[in-house]
């Protein structure tokens, strides 16, 4: 796993933990949601991180983003399916997007080296 991944995920963990750590019950139930929903179902996998990574960037949640992105690259999608699926959501979601589009193909460069 890329460097700029496992730092991304470490904090992601730590702080993760900190938050189920105040034992609330509604966000002790998003957590396991979120787990849930990007489980192997009549979606397989990779379709389902390409739709998370769509949506983040259409609500240009920067942090999802690059999670999104670490993902797809662990699960073996390719830089072409990774960005053919971005441009859909710079579709969706216009212009605004913009920004963290660059954002995301930077980050993803980076984990390409």
């Amino acid at each position: 796993m890329h460097p700029k991944v496992e730092e991304f995920n470490a904090y992601r963990s730590e702080m993760n933990t900190r938050i189920l750590a105040t034992d609330n019950l509604i966000l002790k139930r998003i957590f396991n949601l979120d787990t849930n929903a990007f489980a192997e179902g009549a979606l397989d996998v990779k379709t389902k991180e390409l739709i998370g990574l769509t949506c983040s960037l259409v609500l240009r949640c920067d942090d999802c983003v690059k999670y999104h992105i670490g993902k797809c690259k662990e699960i073996g999608l390719s830089k072409t399916e990774i960005v053919e699926g971005m441009a859909i959501a710079n579709l969706i979601g216009g212009t605004i997007v913009i920004p963290h589009l660059r954002r995301a193909i930077e980050f993803l460069e980076q984990l390409e080296g």
